[in-house]
């Protein structure tokens, strides 16, 4: 087994406090917004934004570029994604939107999906040549236009062709080029790509280098699993270029693991107004639990798959962000016109009145005219929450 790479004795050393303000910098929530760059400069600057299928404020790549630029319209942030061929939809951190220029990054992982067998569903070779043919001879298309996603079984029992525009998918013969009522749109590369990002000759260890500098440019600061972590790189992958990748090792103050950092992330100290907003679940700020605790010295965990009696916060507790601290956090309802706080926890009465704010601005967004508190953690807190909502 490779062990973790221990970086040369480093010449940088950084305070916890710095630490934090590098990597909310570098996520995009302190400092000015970039409002020229809109959606699509969050993306790139990001490298990555996660998808997901729960709804409740909004899905999670919406609420991504929500939380840094604000009350921005729903139908241009999905414009911003899928216009123009910006961006695409592959397996990094999980299923997410990816900007189109790193393509050619993702050629190691296309490689080594064709390597093995995938889903474990057997498919004829004749159901693959005839998913490509159709798409070729038709265009962008759904699993379901494509002859039906699934079987009458249980909801991982896909159809033929649900497997074989799949396995096109992950081998980089397709690619998905929207989402369209939260289905894949399918349309075949060599059409939807670029021609200058179509080829697939970089080798593994040059995708894996760029992918560990922008995993750590986006960042900030982080150890071998932060930055590995964010492409769901293996750690041997990571020891293997990190000497090359352009980052550079430093010491954190109360960190027991080496970390590297972005050397633009440490030529300036990070400055500027905080943002003060709700964060879904799987914003990359907080999608690593150990990073978080560490950083943030807040322990987060997405109880959507906790049995309803064991839920401690709710089923899609939002974070709350404030002065660029995680001070609660909110399991939000819409109910009509009204935005439902189902269970508020505040981790100090401090967090008032940024929650009401954040409240009531995604309230706005959203399209709810009203905010409704059902449940405040500790309760003393229900009356100041439920006034300064008022």
């Amino acid at each position: 087994m490779t062990s973790a790479v221990a970086p040369a004795v480093p010449d940088v050393e950084l305070s916890a406090d710095e630490a934090r303000r590098i990597a909310l910098r570098a996520q995009g929530f302190l400092g000015a917004p970039d409002r020229r760059g809109g959606v699509r400069g969050v993306l790139r600057h990001l490298g990555a934004v996660q998808l997901d299928t729960i709804s409740v404020l909004a899905r999670s790549h919406e609420l991504i570029p929500y939380a840094r630029l604000g009350a921005l319209g729903r139908k241009p942030v999905e414009e911003a994604y899928w216009t123009d061929t910006h961006a695409f939809e592959y397996w990094s951190h999980a299923a997410c939107i990816l900007p189109i220029e790193e393509w050619p990054h993702f050629a190691f992982r296309r490689r080594a999906y064709r390597s093995r067998p995938h889903w474990y569903h057997d498919l004829k070779q004749s159901a693959y040549d005839q998913v490509v043919k159709q798409l070729h001879a038709e265009g962008p298309l759904t699993a379901t236009e494509l002859g039906g996603a699934k079987n009458k079984g249980e909801w991982w029992d896909w159809s033929e062709s649900k497997v074989a525009v799949e396995r096109a998918l992950m081998y980089g013969e397709v690619v998905c080029v929207e989402r369209r009522g939260w289905k894949r749109v399918y349309d075949l590369a060599e059409r939807a790509v670029p021609g200058e990002l179509l080829h697939d000759d970089l080798d593994d260890r040059e995708c894996l280098r760029r992918l560990v500098r922008l995993a750590g440019e986006a960042l900030g600061v982080g150890t071998r699993s932060d930055i590995a972590d964010y492409h769901r790189l293996k750690n041997e992958q990571f020891d293997s270029v990190v000497a090359d990748s352009g980052l550079v090792p430093v010491r954190v103050e109360g960190w027991s693991k080496p970390a590297w950092a972005d050397p633009a992330a440490l030529a300036s100290a990070p400055r500027g107004r905080h943002r003060t907003t709700l964060l879904s679940p799987f914003d990359s700020l907080i999608w690593e639990r150990a990073r978080t605790e560490r950083i943030f010295g807040f322990t987060h965990r997405l109880e959507a798959y906790v049995p309803k009696p064991k839920r401690v916060y709710g089923y899609f507790a939002m974070p709350l962000l404030s002065g660029g601290r995680l001070l609660g956090r909110v399991d939000p309802a819409r109910e009509g016109g009204t935005l439902v706080a189902k269970h508020a926890s505040l981790d100090t009465p401090k967090a008032v009145e940024p929650m009401a704010k954040a409240l009531r601005e995604a309230a706005e967004w959203v399209g709810c005219d009203q905010v409704r508190v059902e449940r405040v953690t500790p309760v003393e807190l229900h009356a100041p929450l439920a006034a300064a909502l008022v």
